[in-house]
């Protein structure tokens, strides 16, 4: 009788690890093959893992989402008001972003693919509630619903995207691209009213 082997929290976390590296730098068609090779395992260890690559696609998505969560929310002094939230949000994302680029590119890969289910957004929004709370107070309700969320992650992280490619080239000039880059951002997607 063949006993199935126990899984590896660090096999999984080289597969994640492996798959961000890939993703980031492939989009999300890079293959399993290449992901399976990036954490030095075979292909079908991969699928005792994740049984499908939809299935990786969205534990990775939720790892990032989790890990990117943590590190906002570990700082203690944040602004009261939804606008000053929102601009803490941005700092948070553009600095996370700048020290973890791969992890940052493979975050947003992902955020505007079809590939990322329902569930794992709820489980995202479950992972860390006064993040997403803090969210849906500063960003216009449109950009929340289920037809213009997807348009309005992909309109984030592209100026998102814009600030830190700008604050890589003159990192001096970092604060003033990252106040230029947020005040854009507001204008497009943050709630006036508040």
């Amino acid at each position: 009788m063949l006993v199935a082997r126990p899984r590896s929290e660090d096999k999984r976390m080289a597969l994640l690890d492996a798959a961000t590296e890939a993703i980031a730098s492939a989009g999300i068609g890079a293959s399993t093959a290449m992901i399976a090779r990036g954490a030095g395992v075979a292909e079908g260890t991969l699928f005792r893992y994740f049984a499908t690559k939809d299935v990786l696609l969205n534990a990775l998505y939720l790892h990032l989402k989790v890990e990117f969560g943590r590190s906002i929310l570990e700082q203690p002094d944040r602004p009261a008001d939804s606008k000053g939230l929102t601009r803490y949000i941005w700092d948070r994302l553009i600095d996370w972003g700048l020290a973890h680029p791969v992890a940052h590119q493979a975050m947003r890969q992902l955020a505007i693919s079809d590939k990322i289910t329902e569930e794992t957004e709820q489980q995202v929004n479950d992972s860390n509630p006064e993040l997403h709370q803090m969210c849906e107070k500063s960003i216009l309700p449109l950009f929340l619903s289920p037809p213009f969320r997807r348009f309005g992650d992909t309109i984030f992280f592209a100026m998102a995207e814009t600030t830190m490619e700008f604050a890589t080239r003159e990192p001096a000039r970092t604060e003033e691209f990252k106040t230029v880059g947020y005040e854009a951002m507001w204008r497009a997607l943050g709630r006036q009213d508040v």
